[in-house]
């Protein structure tokens, strides 16, 4: 089996910074493209930021220039670290793994269980 459990979460005010984190185990061969998604109730869960194998990333446009994805491959983590905080950044962060599983030809997508992110004074 294979978990995603992400962690960093809570509450920031206006212009702070949070690193969520996530990490993945389980029985894993490899892992190929990794991503982190918001969601807020009543709305569509949407992409923040993602990361391929590789190291090329990909940012919403709300993210672009405050968000940093990265990765360690050796850890099977993805972090994200979220720098001038706004309000509306308000949401369950959940983090998403294409992974490769022992025994298995195809890759499978995994989410995590996700992790609040309150920005608020």
């Amino acid at each position: 089996q294979v978990q995603l459990v992400e962690s960093g979460g809570g509450l920031v005010q206006p212009g702070g910074s949070l690193r969520l984190s996530c990490a993945a185990s389980g029985s894993i061969v490899r892992i190929v493209d990794m991503a982190w998604y918001r969601q807020v109730p009543g709305k569509q869960r949407v992409m923040v930021a993602t990361i391929t194998s590789g190291g090329r990333t990909n940012y919403a446009d709300s993210a672009f220039g405050r968000f940093t994805i990265s990765r360690d491959n050796a850890k099977n983590t993805v972090d994200l670290q979220m720098n001038s905080l706004k309000p509306e950044d308000t949401a369950v962060y959940y983090c998403n793994a294409d992974i490769f599983r022992m025994g298995s030809v195809l890759p499978r997508a995994y989410w995590g269980q996700g992790t609040q992110v309150t920005v608020s004074s």
